[in-house]
């Protein structure tokens, strides 16, 4: 079955794990995504939740954090002010985009899907030190 999946404000915890494994992944240029909120890794990693704004930074959650990472396909404009100021024109941009998608897809063999998967994301996880 082709997949995809599409962050509009925050995808976070056990849901993001689910909806990463598409074949596509949308964001909204506004929308975080990751398994741990920054207040929990950094009271994990620094034992102090106050710590959040550097454990924000490490986790790389935002749209254009996860596009240069390869986790998102691509980072979906949204309209003057953000989504919420016109969620008709979103709405609008949202199909044109998913349409596009979808048509890139239908043109895969249906078998071919799960190894590109499985490419996608045996691809990610080069660890980066600052």
């Amino acid at each position: 079955v082709r997949t995809i999946s599409l962050i509009l404000g925050e995808g976070g915890s056990g849901g993001a794990l689910a909806i990463g494994v598409g074949d596509r992944l949308l964001m909204l240029e506004n929308a975080v995504y990751s398994v741990c909120s920054p207040e929990a890794c950094a009271s994990i990693l620094f034992r102090d939740p106050a710590q959040r704004a550097v454990a924000a930074k490490y986790l790389r959650l935002t749209a254009e954090d996860l596009y240069r990472l390869g986790v998102a396909d691509e980072i979906v404009r949204e309209p003057e002010g953000g989504a919420h100021f016109d969620p008709e024109g979103m709405m609008e941009i949202l199909k044109e985009r998913i349409t596009h998608h979808l048509g890139e897809l239908l043109k895969l063999d249906r078998d071919e899907l799960p190894h590109r998967r499985m490419e996608k994301y045996a691809a990610i996880g080069e660890v980066i030190e600052d």
